[in-house]
């Protein structure tokens, strides 16, 4: 009987132009190998900073595109982890070690 997996995304939270160094991109790199070896990694991307945003809201005849995130401040998503684990505790463990990896804040949510 195989046990069901949860899914979980980590969003990594920085400030615009804060490029990883090449020690922090080596232990992304080794997180990744672990997220991999364990079959807990889904997907991994960095991601465009929020100057490159558009908000497109289509739900009337007319679509509004709008340039910049939903999110206003200093802070923005600069890249992201889908995880698959066994539990809720594991995910935090996840969580914390991409936190560590990245030298970044992160933002954990779970799949609906």
């Amino acid at each position: 009987m195989s046990i069901m997996k949860l899914r979980y995304l980590i969003f990594v939270i920085d400030i615009p132009n804060n490029r990883a160094t090449n020690e922090e991109m080596q232990s992304i790199d080794s997180f990744n190998s672990n997220l991999r070896a364990s079959d807990s990694l889904v997907f991994a991307a960095g991601i465009a900073g929020s100057t490159y945003a558009q908000l497109v809201d289509a739900r009337t005849q007319r679509p509004q595109i709008t340039n910049g995130s939903l999110v206003s401040g200093n802070e923005n998503y600069s890249g992201l982890w889908i995880i698959q684990c066994d539990s809720d505790e594991h995910a935090l463990e996840l969580a914390n070690a991409a936190s560590r990896a990245c030298n970044r804040r992160v933002e954990l949510r779970p799949y609906l």
